[in-house]
């Protein structure tokens, strides 16, 4: 379904970023993974290097620290070795639940640089190449949280809402240039964010949580690969300015 693209996936060599990487490699797209290490949180072997064992798609490493403008440049240019990016994927993000009256700025500022000065610079880094060249395709990884209001992750939430109206925007203005860009908001997610930052899932907390979601379970990093792949691919052709909530249905259901 990716055959002949190139994509950049920012935080991927852990977690959701990780699994989008190598579902993309599996389909034929040659992928640079843009994080600040190369090893998985969850171990194994890095995704740069185990993409090359399980495809025979090419990947490369680039240290990025998403708040840092020239990283993402850096790394948007690290895929003209494949061909030029095609896909870029804004994954890299952080959660912090602090209590809104006690946030500072220097937290605040931390979230907004990594949440939502990522997500701008790393869309504006590879839009730059694709409406030079023959389009492409942008997706920004948002939240649940981008949705909908709550008291406990004020700051969280601002900066999820933030992507999904950037989302909207960059839709309307990259359109024309046949730049397709679209938001992914994932719900409870196992990763090490959920089993080990926030402590939900493996938790007497997680079963509240499934309680809220009619799937009945927690999603998976490979489900928001998949869903990043759609719309990737050729079969979200028309598909533009679009958020894709990737939740078990507990967001519409509650």
């Amino acid at each position: 379904m990716l055959t002949d693209d190139v994509a950049v996936v920012t935080g991927g060599s852990s977690g959701n970023g990780r699994a989008i990487a190598r579902r993309f490699a599996a389909e034929g797209a040659d992928v640079v993974i843009a994080d600040l290490q190369e090893e998985p949180r969850e171990g194994g072997t890095p995704t740069h290097e185990l993409i090359p064992e399980e495809t025979d798609a090419e990947a490369t490493f680039v240290e990025c620290d998403v708040s840092n403008v020239a990283d993402l440049e850096a790394a948007v240019e690290a895929a003209e070795e494949f061909g030029g990016v095609t896909v870029m994927v804004n994954n890299a993000g952080i959660f912090h639940g602090e209590e809104f009256l006690e946030v500072d700025e220097e937290a605040f500022d931390r979230m907004m640089d990594i949440n939502v000065k990522g997500v701008y610079f790393g869309a504006q880094a590879a839009a730059k190449r694709m409406v030079e060249g023959e389009g492409g395709a942008i997706i920004n990884l948002s939240s649940v949280a981008g949705l909908e209001g709550s008291g406990e992750f004020v700051t969280y939430c601002g900066t999820k809402g933030a992507v999904r109206l950037l989302t909207y925007s960059m839709a309307a203005k990259l359109g024309p240039d046949g730049v397709r860009v679209n938001a992914i908001h994932p719900g409870l997610i196992e990763t090490k964010m959920t089993t080990e930052d926030y402590a939900i899932i493996g938790t007497e907390a997680e079963d509240q949580f499934l309680e809220a979601i009619p799937s009945r379970r927690a999603g998976q990093p490979e489900d928001v690969a998949d869903a990043a792949l759609y719309l990737a691919s050729d079969l979200a052709g028309y598909v533009n300015g679009e958020s894709l909530v990737v939740d078990g249905g507990m967001t519409n259901t509650q």
